[in-house]
């Protein structure tokens, strides 16, 4: 390269570089907001979860009282322990800061007193069915709105989805575990979702997957047991059915170590995930952990 050459490098470079800088500038800037508007599953305690999809905040099934607030479930595995097991990850202000809820049953670790005292009045709310509806109306609730097959909040469709609290025997000898459901989750931007609730693997959990495809399934997978009886949500075999009915889909594991009857731990679920061969394919956050879609 010859001097004169070199110096019209030079003067180029001087040109380029600011313009390269503000271009570096601009993509980081862009680079920062696609991040804060990144769709996550955040695990926060139970099945409890924060979900930004679509560039809405949700917040499913709020469990918020304080550690050992409540006896256990009478009847339940280890029902002298009290509930919650364990505190909240994160402050309450952080986890309510949110656009809508869905409360997928009215079951107390689905939605307790501090959920009904802390949450805005004038949040929107989607409840399963007009029943559980009108009970959460009944708590001064203004925007409570029950989820169909075609409900949808701001740009993100709401499918709502069926499922059973446990085997025909556990429902008929426990009654009160009533109605559950599951959600789906669609945007043209994001992966689907399917947040399928406290429910056991069924027909429903089935249909589901082969009506919407999911990429991403969260499972409540504590195994909640009632002496004597079969577990109430999914257990280690049941979210092996959900793998082999989904194989490519990621599988986000919820409800595990937060109340007494949930008997199947992280680490005993991650290593029969391990024995069976879908580890891979198998997400079991902590507590306050996000997982990027």
């Amino acid at each position: 390269m010859t001097d004169s050459s070199k110096e019209g490098f030079l003067i180029t470079r001087r040109k380029t570089l600011p313009a390269l800088s503000m271009g570096i500038i601009g993509m980081t800037t862009r680079t920062s907001q696609a991040a804060r508007q990144q769709a996550t599953v955040t695990q926060i305690r139970n099945a409890t979860l924060r979900i930004n999809y679509g560039g809405v905040r949700f917040l499913v099934d709020p469990m918020l009282d304080d550690q050992g607030t409540s006896p256990g479930f009478p009847g339940s595995a280890n029902s002298e322990r009290r509930n919650p097991l364990v505190p909240l990850p994160i402050p309450v202000t952080d986890i309510i800061d949110v656009d809508a809820v869905i409360v997928t049953h009215l079951h107390t670790d689905h939605w307790d007193g501090k959920a009904k005292a802390r949450l805005g009045k004038s949040l929107p709310l989607f409840a399963q069915n007009d029943e559980d509806a009108a009970a959460i109306r009944e708590a001064g609730f203004k925007d409570v709105r029950v989820l169909t097959e075609a409900s949808e909040f701001n740009g993100v469709k709401l499918v709502k989805t069926g499922g059973q609290h446990g085997t025909d025997a556990t429902l008929k000898a426990v009654p009160r575990l009533g109605k559950v459901c599951g959600v789906v989750f669609s945007h043209p931007s994001e992966k689907t979702l399917y947040v399928a609730g406290d429910t056991i693997w069924n027909g429903h959990v089935e249909q589901a997957i082969a009506r919407h495809q999911p990429e991403v399934i969260v499972l409540n997978a504590g195994k909640a047991t009632f002496i004597g009886l079969d577990p109430i949500i999914m257990g280690e075999e049941d979210v092996r059915a959900v793998h082999r009915a989904a194989p490519k889909a990621t599988l986000i594991a919820s409800h595990m170590e937060a109340v007494n009857h949930c008997i199947l731990s992280r680490a005993d679920l991650r290593a029969f995930a391990e024995r069976e061969g879908f580890v891979a394919n198998l997400r079991v956050p902590a507590d306050g952990e996000a997982i990027a879609l």
